[in-house]
């Protein structure tokens, strides 16, 4: 079956050896074309404007322009074919437009006589949306070819393409070996990509193909795994991995990342359990300071809504809030429902904190006057304490809308308090330990699946102890 050539050829030659270690440094390496590749795509997206208009007017793309702007192209995949567009190369990208044929990556776009002035006006933005939905899972939330001339930076989101480049530097680093079948894909997305990044920079009028032409060399070029010359040093076997080993190895990498994400988040809820619960048997928070020119500090509602259930009870046990004002002077802290918290509070200045951060806390004002009846008078309250030093309350979670409302008994204004919030969580007693037991058997697993992959066992070849047949002499 012959495939037809696109005017858009796009090649990578996987080098043989690659440094196991390398690939953790490149994101430094590539600083240097990072810089240059953001003036250069700034430079590209105000060529391809004067282009329009030169296409819209003559049907042609200036030769100039358009020598440029491949470059540019041509660039750019050199360096994401170094980095981590594919990591298919140890050899650092030359800081030039023009190609060069001892680097292992090309780009070519060949140079068309004539454009249609009509497609100009539709093909970047409308024709071109099916192909963006396809590139766009490819490389992420956004072509790894974009700029952004705006805020002068240029940039390249993982999608499909990081992670199988991912999980082939994680092969390299254990193996010493990318496979094969995921640098082919790996190609073949990246062909696919740059293909739309022609045809969105009106280089091309033909269509992209919906084709996953996958391999270092693009349909229609010259080969770029050439045979030894004659008499030459015979070439190392290339390894190639079968379906069901390729399979096996991005599940098992897969499986391996989320178990060490299984095991962090283990290790933070034993950190909670073990090393924030205090004496009385609450995982505490650190104290904030908390401060207002109004008559009260509220909180946000706090929604809780588990139905019929009492999981959250079991889960999460009772609440505790802690609060002491900053000079000494007597505090009242109580929680209610939200609606009575807003009928007492209508009109009345008051301040919610609305987040509380390490660095900043931010504050939500209500403008108003002073409360006519003070806290303590109130019934409205499911616990309450007031007084000098230190107040607290607890109560069991349960459903409803509530608010956190801390003022002074009299309700006087000006409040100033040092606050913590603490819950008993019965659930992280065993939550961890589930955790960290679940995420270590499923990375076994994983492992287990990349060995499988990557172990190869030995060919069978003739026993050094086996004695050739002799036919019997006559």
């Amino acid at each position: 079956m012959s495939v037809t050539t696109y005017p858009v050829l796009v090649d990578g030659r996987l080098d043989e050896r690659l440094n196991r270690w390398l690939w953790l440094v490149k994101w430094v390496l590539v600083i240097p074309h990072l810089f240059v590749l953001a003036a250069l795509w700034i430079a590209f997206a105000l060529l391809s404007f004067v282009a329009f208009f030169a296409i819209l007017f003559t049907g042609r793309y200036p030769r100039s322009i358009f020598d440029f702007n491949v470059g540019v192209l041509r660039w750019t995949w050199r360096v994401q074919f170094y980095s981590y567009g594919a990591l298919g190369t140890d050899k650092y990208p030359p800081f030039t437009l023009r190609d060069v044929p001892s680097y292992p990556a090309h780009l070519e776009v060949k140079y068309p006589e004539h454009l249609s002035r009509g497609l100009v006006l539709v093909k970047w933005w409308l024709l071109a949306i099916p192909q963006y939905i396809v590139v766009g899972f490819f490389v992420g939330t956004g072509t790894w070819f974009a700029s952004q001339a705006d805020d002068r930076t240029w940039g390249w989101s993982g999608g499909l393409v990081g992670i199988l480049v991912l999980i082939a530097a994680i092969a390299l680093l254990f193996t010493g070996r990318y496979p094969r079948s995921v640098f082919d894909l790996v190609l073949g997305m990246n062909r696919w990509a740059l293909r739309v990044a022609a045809y969105a920079g009106l280089m091309v009028d033909q269509y992209p193909p919906f084709r996953l032409d996958m391999g270092g060399d693009d349909p229609g070029t010259t080969k770029l795994h050439e045979p030894p010359p004659p008499g030459g040093p015979p070439r190392e076997p290339e390894l190639r991995m079968s379906a069901g080993r390729t399979v096996a190895l991005i599940l098992g990498i897969v499986v391996t990342l989320a178990s060490v994400v299984g095991l962090t988040v283990g290790g933070a809820l034993a950190w909670l359990d073990q090393g924030r619960r205090d004496s009385a048997g609450f995982v505490t928070s650190d104290q904030v300071t908390l401060s207002t020119t109004g008559y009260a500090l509220t909180s946000e509602n706090l929604t809780i809504d588990a139905g019929a259930t009492a999981i959250p009870q079991r889960w999460f046990g009772d609440a505790r809030v802690r609060v002491a004002t900053t000079d000494g002077t007597p505090v009242f802290v109580g929680l209610a429902s939200s609606a009575d918290v807003r009928s007492y509070l209508n009109g009345v200045g008051y301040t919610t904190v609305k987040a509380v951060g390490p660095d900043r806390t931010t504050y939500d004002e209500h403008a108003g006057q002073a409360p006519s009846t003070p806290p303590t008078a109130l019934r409205i309250w499911r616990v309450q304490s007031s007084g000098v030093g230190e107040q607290t309350i607890t109560w069991p979670l349960e459903n409803g809308d509530w608010t956190l409302v801390v003022m002074t008994p009299d309700a006087g204004r000006n409040i100033s308090v040092n606050a913590d919030v603490g819950a008993t969580a019965p659930a992280l007693d065993w939550a961890w330990i589930a955790v960290l037991v679940s995420a270590g058997i499923t990375f076994m697993l994983g492992l287990a699946l990349v060995l499988l992959a990557v172990v190869r066992r030995p060919k069978p070849g003739p026993s050094a102890l086996q004695t050739p047949t002799v036919p019997p002499l006559e």
